[in-house]
């Protein structure tokens, strides 16, 4: 259901092309993944049997199903399963590779982008892995869950990097949600049942909290812009902060709490997850970390090129928006300062000991450090005008070039799809369902109708046609009569 509300939403505007295939875009990977899903939903109950979240989650009987099940590849069918309902989950929070409806899906109207496609629908694979964690952690030792960690790492720093070039800030903000739920996807990944490493379970459902009141902010924000300038992209952009004062200081304070700069919601749930990863993988806990520079960087990078930077001299100057606008803007700002006071662990975790948060002072400096320093880059390079994005653009050409493009993906995929399943798999089998199975069908019922005009004459309508036949039919039946007792 949320599948279709996103499709139809997506194509609200639908005179526009772009729009039309947006929304189909975003229906046929979901469902893609989804198909992924039904598979490790029917492998569960068949070897289960039973769709009980609380009987699958029981730690002894996970263990148990582990155990009994039977083994494919090297891999029992419950890991299969798993494999299967994560990659569900991946298509519908637009993780790596399933990621490419996202940015598209901001053809829809902003509130759609801020509420399904920042707050709620593309975070429904984050729960749903979480809802299933005990199952994830136990069943062959959390081996799923390191696929979970570093799908969701690898998304969090592919989208990163590509959110730096793009320059439609509703794109930006596409790229930016692909990479949080990465943070929380990769969370649950470094997550431990037992002890104080659970964190990382606790870290991933406060990040979904508060991630879900700071990019709803900044798409609002984002949507308050494009309403007062009428335009996507950053060249038409500039100078903003003397026309739009509440939409400017609202806005950054969902940067500040994006960047993870304390006391902002986003500082408290991006550091516990950063200190889940330390604890468990270094690895993965320096991409979150690198991730935590980049965000920071390209979210003021929008933010000075919007609000600051040259003022572009409009044919209508700008003005804020309505209260209708400005007022979910300022309860979502409030939201987004306070959020990460909320004693999150307590709801989310009632049940489970160890489950605690903790701040990692010395953590928690780095990673404020590292995002400082993505805010002065971007201060420098995008508060005032000057050619410096264009020199370290073009010093990195070729990369720049890939990123820009969104390393091609959407070609590739189009010419997987093109030129390679249509074109050799599909067109072979429409001919020969054309040409020899409706051929067969067909020739069936050209011959009938043919052998129909033959005999049709036979039914006139001619009373004396009728007595014709019958009288000659009786003078043949009499002659083969007589004939035979001669």
């Amino acid at each position: 259901m949320v599948g279709v509300s996103s499709y139809l939403l997506i194509g609200f505007y639908y005179t526009k092309t772009s729009a039309i295939a947006a929304a189909k875009k975003a229906f046929i990977v979901t469902r893609f993944a989804d198909l992924g899903f039904l598979i490790g939903i029917l492998i569960i109950s068949y070897y289960a049997g039973t769709f009980d979240f609380q009987t699958l989650n029981d730690p002894e009987g996970a263990v148990i199903l582990n155990w009994a099940s039977t083994s494919f590849m090297g891999l029992s069918v419950f890991t299969w399963a798993l494999i299967l309902i994560f990659m569900g989950g991946a298509g519908k929070s637009a993780m790596f590779p399933l990621h490419i409806w996202l940015p598209d899906a901001m053809e829809g109207p902003t509130p759609v982008s801020a509420l399904i496609h920042a707050a709620t629908m593309v975070v429904a694979g984050v729960y749903l892995v979480a809802r299933l964690f005990p199952m994830y952690y136990f069943v062959e030792d959390g081996f799923v869950l390191n696929i979970v960690a570093y799908v969701g790492a690898f998304s969090c720093v592919f989208a990163a990097i590509i959110a730096i070039t793009q320059t439609d800030i509703k794109r930006v903000l596409a790229f930016s949600t692909m990479s949080q739920i990465g943070y929380m996807m990769l969370a649950l990944g470094v997550s431990n049942y037992d002890g104080h490493e659970g964190v990382g379970y606790m870290a991933s459902m406060f990040h979904l909290f508060t991630h879900a009141m700071f990019k709803a902010l900044l798409f609002l924000g984002a949507g308050s812009v494009i309403h007062a300038v009428h335009s996507n992209f950053l060249k038409d952009m500039g100078g903003l902060r003397k026309y739009m004062p509440i939409t400017n200081i609202t806005f950054l304070i969902a940067a500040l709490a994006i960047a993870g700069m304390p006391p902002f919601a986003g500082f408290w749930s991006k550091d516990e997850i950063l200190v889940a990863a330390f604890e468990q993988n270094k690895l993965i806990y320096f991409v979150g970390l690198f991730v935590a520079g980049l965000t920071a960087f390209y979210i003021f990078r929008i933010y000075f090129g919007i609000f600051w930077g040259k003022d572009k001299k409009y044919e209508h100057a700008p003005k804020e928006s309505p209260l209708s606008m400005t007022i979910p803007l300022i309860v979502l700002a409030i939201m987004s300062i306070v959020g990460g006071f909320i004693p999150f662990s307590e709801f989310i975790t009632a049940d489970r000991s160890g489950f605690e948060a903790h701040l990692n002072y010395p953590l928690a400096a780095i990673a404020v450090s590292v995002g400082l320093i993505g805010i002065i880059l971007a201060w420098i390079f995008y508060k005032k005008e000057n050619d410096l994005a264009e020199r370290f653009s073009n010093a990195f050409g070729m990369f720049y070039k890939w990123t820009f493009h969104k390393f091609y993906f959407d070609e590739v995929y189009m010419f997987v799809t093109k030129k390679i399943i249509f074109k050799r798999v599909s067109a072979p089998i429409a001919f020969f369902d054309k040409k020899y199975v409706d051929g067969t069908m067909e020739g069936i019922g050209n011959k009938t109708v043919l052998i129909a005009k033959k005999i049709k004459g036979m039914q006139s309508g001619r009373l004396q046609d009728y007595a014709f036949s019958f009288i000659a039919g009786a003078v043949i039946l009499a002659l083969v009569f007589i004939y035979m007792w001669s």
